[in-house]
């Protein structure tokens, strides 16, 4: 069962937010995250393939450990892993990392600015930190 276990990893689902600037900072610290911070506890998964109930996704979701990243406060991933009874681990709204940086002002949807880069490095980091809380209580 512990061997089993150890091949669990954190699947993180961000929300689409498609010519939304919040959406473009939700993909870039997944894509940081996955890639480059916690390439070997973590996976990814295109949230319409989810909201389409794909089977694959489907099993994916629920043999892992899922982590929302939501741009506003509707919530459409975090909400969308629960209709489909995902292992919902933890999840964050990127307007609760804006309300502590206020200073900041995201822009852009192809290319973020300045300042939405510098949310994409913030959640990153914030990520990074609860996969390796979900994780450890493996």
């Amino acid at each position: 069962m512990r061997e089993k276990m150890s091949k669990k990893r954190v699947l993180i689902i961000p929300c689409s937010g498609i010519g939304k600037s919040l959406g473009t900072v939700c993909r870039e610290a997944t894509y940081k995250v996955v890639d480059e911070l916690r390439p070997e506890q973590t996976t990814t998964t295109c949230l319409a393939l989810l909201t389409i109930g794909d089977k694959e996704v489907l099993k994916k979701i629920r043999e892992n450990y899922c982590f929302s990243i939501d741009g506003c406060p509707a919530q459409c991933s975090k909400k969308n892993i629960e209709a489909a009874k995902g292992n919902l681990a933890t999840s964050i709204r990127v307007t609760d990392i804006i309300r502590r940086n206020r200073n900041l002002k995201p822009e852009g949807v192809i290319e973020l600015n300045h300042d939405g880069h510098k949310i994409v490095n913030i959640l990153a980091e914030e990520i990074k930190t609860k996969v390796d809380e979900i994780m450890e209580k493996k």
